[in-house]
């Protein structure tokens, strides 16, 4: 009796084949049905997704519709008018741009971040499905008309298109970056070592102290993202608040400083204009080192002053125009020691005084003997000290100084030998003899006379050399190690007392009101200028 088809199908081992030939264990099976029902929960979880983000999204949508319904970004979003909006002002150091000394302007990259409470965009979170914040359009909402009241260009402040943070509890954060261009005093008094300080005060354009208060977070701006400057060294940006009152206006202003304090890099500096100008001004003292024959002794001078000349050009160029010249060995209020005019100087009075000094040195047989004061003073002991000596004289022994020759007699001085001849002839031949004799004794006298003139002439002005290149060499090291430890000194002060200055006083909240009488001439960036410079403590 043969198995009905049913059972055929039915048996384990006579299950039809898949479609690769092989057949289908009940493992294999099991497998399959539920993969299948694994795919038809996937498809139907990601067929519901789409409408679980449909429904945030229009909840958002709803949320805006609701909050901006009768919202109006013209006005104070403050629930009591008489009541101030406290507005919190942070700023980020990115990147110095330019420092233009000339004009005396500073560029920076800053990031700016603004936090107020808007008392009119607040909503309950759970009302919309847990959505706490949104982040929408910086134009759709009320903002502090926060300006940089320093500023050094013509353009009128424009605010960044950029969004703002909205939460549920009205806090609003704005962020957004801005390239500032503020005027900044540049003292280069002690170039390249100079330490500058340069204030950003930024405040409300319209409104005063009862209306918006503005303060800074923390005690200093943020210099987390700050990149690298080739040229200046950021100490620090310290942030301070002041409170002014102004002659124009019973209410007072606040405003926030931020004091951006810089060292200048003065490597390359010192290589390319300070070191070369040092070697040079020890170069001018060695003119009094060279022979006075070699004819190049005020050459060297005048060479080493057009030097200097062109130096001081090309710093010139570089530098603002104003009273504050670079390197100051002093600085006062009555009386500046500057460096490239000193030096400039005492090569002036050393080419002067290498021309008289060869004057001396070419006096010639026909001058005048040397005075006695001069032999026994520079000849004598200030020769001995110097080590100037003829040759073959041993050091710290000097020539005796020699009398004037006294005349001599016709016969020269000396004795008429005994002749035995005593004829009339021949004592008139002994006597012209003995007239030419004198005569040539008294010729060589003179010119060895003449010639001891002419080289204590010489010999004094080798005396003068040395004692000048001692001088004017020692003057120009002591001048050069003395403005550079000056120099840093200065700069090195000057930090030190603005960092005590802010640590001592940080973050103030109330500083003491300045009565200011001025003309009161609204939306004019000269008078905001001059208030900024004026609370900026100078």
């Amino acid at each position: 009796m043969l198995p009905s088809v049913g059972s055929q199908d039915s048996h384990p081992r006579t299950s039809p084949k898949s479609c690769c030939g092989r057949s289908m264990g009940p493992r294999s099976h099991h497998f399959s049905l539920g993969f299948s029902v694994s795919s038809l929960g996937l498809l139907f979880l990601f067929s519901l997704f789409p409408e679980c983000l449909g429904a945030e999204g229009k909840l958002a949508h709803k949320l805006f519709r609701d909050l901006f319904a009768n919202y109006t970004s013209a006005l104070r979003p403050v629930a009591d008018t008489d009541q101030a909006l406290n507005v919190t002002l942070e700023v980020t150091l990115s990147q110095i741009i330019d420092m233009d000394e000339r004009n005396q302007v500073l560029t920076l990259y800053l990031w700016i971040r603004q936090e107020w409470t808007d008392a009119y965009l607040r909503w309950d979170p759970d009302a919309y499905g847990g959505l706490d914040a949104i982040r929408i359009p910086s134009s759709l909402v009320w903002r502090p008309d926060i300006v940089l009241y320093n500023k050094a260009d013509a353009q009128p402040p424009a605010s960044a298109s950029t969004n703002v943070v909205l939460r549920h509890d009205g806090a609003v954060r704005w962020d957004a970056p801005a390239i500032t261009r503020s005027s900044c005093r540049v003292d280069v008094s002690a170039f390249p070592f100079d330490a500058q300080r340069c204030g950003l005060t930024f405040g409300s354009w319209t409104h005063g102290g009862h209306q918006l208060d503005v303060r800074p977070r923390g005690t200093a701006a943020s210099l987390a993202d700050f990149v690298e400057n080739v040229e200046w060294r950021v100490l620090g940006m310290p942030a301070r608040r002041r409170v002014l009152t102004y002659g124009c206006c019973s209410e007072p202003y606040p405003d926030v400083t931020f004091t951006l304090l810089l060292r200048r890099r003065a490597a390359a500096y010192v290589c390319n204009l300070l070191l070369p100008c040092v070697l040079i001004s020890l170069l001018a003292p060695l003119a009094f080192h060279l022979p006075a024959d070699s004819g190049e002794k005020v050459s060297l001078g005048v060479t080493v002053l057009l030097a200097l000349t062109v130096f001081q050009l090309l710093l010139a160029e570089s530098m603002p125009p104003a009273e504050s010249v670079p390197l100051i060995e002093r600085h006062h209020d009555t009386s500046r020691g500057k460096y490239y005019m000193a030096t400039m100087t005492m090569v002036t009075f050393s080419t002067a005084l290498t021309i008289l000094i060869m004057n001396l040195h070419y006096c010639g047989p026909s001058a005048r003997p040397v005075p006695a004061w001069a032999r026994a003073l520079l000849l004598g002991r200030l020769a001995r000290g110097l080590c100037v000596r003829e040759r073959g004289e041993p050091c710290g022994q000097s020539r005796p100084p020699e009398s004037p020759p006294s005349p001599q007699p016709p016969n020269g001085g000396a004795r008429p030998p005994a002749v035995p001849c005593r004829e009339p002839q021949c004592l008139c031949r002994q006597e012209a003899l003995l007239r030419h004799v004198a005569t040539i004794a008294n010729t060589f006298h003179s010119h060895r006379a003449a010639q001891r003139r002419y080289e204590d002439w010489k010999r004094l002005a080798r005396v003068m050399d040395r004692f000048f290149l001692g001088i004017f060499f020692s003057m120009a090291l002591v001048m050069s190690l003395l403005v550079l430890v000056q120099a840093l000194k200065d700069s090195g002060k000057g930090i030190q007392n603005s960092f005590s200055r802010f640590q001592r006083r940080p973050h103030e909240d109330s500083a003491p009101k300045t009565q200011l009488t001025i003309k009161c001439v609204p939306h004019t960036s000269s008078m905001l200028f001059y208030l900024g410079a004026c609370g900026s403590g100078k």
